[in-house]
């Protein structure tokens, strides 16, 4: 299911508007969230935040990991329907919409019920155990979010900004929203589509050098990095990685040349995303490339915003953020 034509337009349109509040991966941590949207001066008006003259983008992965799965997405589910907020897909929304989607081929499911992706999906499973209409719809809800958007002035995206890709996706399926089709085709290995939204809502990755490897944050044993796509000092593998930091001494030295790149001129319309786990001091990647996810899920994470008020080139400046306040 998508938006229709008549909302996507709405959604569209919405590039002339000057101030955004553009904010990174909240993963179920309600608290924080609304800790932001106060420090932002986000009021709660009739079960809606809304701010006098700006507006917010979330830049997806809604949901996993955190403790108040359905307070998240009912308060921006409210936010982009009264108009206060646009959103973006991430990847774990689209897990979840594989997840609980049937492969018309095999009987079972488009993303596999396997132990491992039952463990990275179980906040999200456990908060709807005893809900399954409320399920279905956070599914459906899920559907109407786009997998990039181009203001014009601006654009966001979950994690990569491969202007390629989304130009074949749009030839091919015709818009930027996850129909049947498109869904079906991204979760099939085989099939164009499937490294297009690995891309977009995950991030550029490449393999190590052989025998190579690191474990993530998760402990899963990883022979891939993603990488700083738009990063042409980045000239090793080390320098490349885009992640953590507290990974970064397992990452291999070694040279990696030019095939992780992918263009962004520096006059391109400001770019945003999420999706990282970034640590440390917070600032843009680029002139025009800010990433705005630093690790709220985890213990002395915190949730970030940047305040964008029309400029092409971006400053340090206009980050804002809440420490993490979920206890656990």
């Amino acid at each position: 299911m998508g938006l229709s034509n008549e909302h996507e337009q709405s959604m569209i349109s919405n590039g002339a508007h000057k101030a955004y509040d553009i904010v990174g991966d909240i993963h179920g941590c309600y608290q924080s969230l609304v800790a932001l949207l106060d420090r932002l001066g986000y009021v709660k008006d009739d079960g809606v935040y809304r701010h006098v003259d700006r507006k917010m983008i979330f830049l997806g992965d809604f949901i996993d990991r955190g403790p108040a799965q359905h307070e998240v997405i009912d308060t921006v589910r409210r936010m982009i329907e009264a108009g206060t907020a646009l959103a973006v897909m991430g990847n774990h929304e689209f897990n979840a919409i594989a997840y609980a989607s049937p492969d018309p081929k095999s009987g079972n499911y488009l993303r596999p019920h396997s132990d491992k992706n039952r463990r990275q999906h179980q906040a999200f499973l456990e908060a709807y155990v005893d809900d399954s209409k409320g399920y279905a719809k956070a599914i459906e809800w899920f559907k109407t979010l786009p997998l990039w958007l181009d203001l014009g002035n601006l654009r966001v995206v979950h994690a990569c900004w491969d202007s390629g890709m989304i130009r074949r996706i749009e030839d091919v399926h015709g818009s930027q929203y996850l129909y049947q089709d498109l869904l079906y085709a991204a979760s099939q290995r085989s099939a164009w589509q499937f490294g297009a939204i690995e891309t977009i809502l995950k991030g550029k990755e490449i393999p190590l050098g052989e025998g190579a490897s690191f474990r993530d944050k998760d402990g899963n044993r990883r022979h891939h990095i993603r990488v700083r796509w738009w990063d042409k000092d980045a000239t090793t593998y080390r320098q490349a990685f885009m992640g953590p930091e507290s990974v970064i001494a397992h990452i291999p030295e070694d040279d990696i040349g030019t095939e992780h790149l992918l263009e962004y001129a520096h006059d391109e319309p400001p770019l945003f995303f999420g999706h990282y786990w970034l640590e440390g001091e917070l600032g843009p990647l680029t002139n025009n490339i800010a990433c705005v996810d630093y690790s709220v899920a985890k213990p002395g994470g915190r949730l970030v915003a940047y305040r964008w008020n029309g400029e092409r080139v971006l400053s340090k400046d206009r980050f804002v953020w809440v420490d993490r306040q979920e206890v656990a």
